[in-house]
């Protein structure tokens, strides 16, 4: 599969621990304005514990859930939710 996303492979991406260890599907996606960071979470309203949150390639979240790929040209300043692993991406503006 070929990249889709401006941003690299291996750039640093935040993520929750029960994503990395297979126990939770990514339910919100944020593209961050003030830094073009991105983030992946369990919860769909954007909340994360500090304690649980990991950093990790962008290449692993894509690997976890390649569904990813389909919020390539989310805008910064941006996130997406989605009720379970297979329902429909809801974009809308942060």
């Amino acid at each position: 599969m070929s990249w889709l996303f401006a941003d690299p492979p291996n750039m640093a991406v935040i993520s929750h621990r029960r994503i990395v260890d297979g126990a939770s599907p990514i339910s919100f996606v944020s593209h961050d304005e003030d830094d073009g960071g991105w983030q992946f979470l369990p919860n769909s309203d954007g909340a994360l514990d500090a304690s649980e949150a990991v950093v990790v390639s962008f290449k692993s979240i894509v690997n976890i859930d390649s569904s990813i790929v389909e919020l390539a040209d989310l805008p910064l300043g941006w996130c997406a939710r989605r009720t379970s692993p297979t329902g429909q991406w809801t974009r809308e503006k942060i």
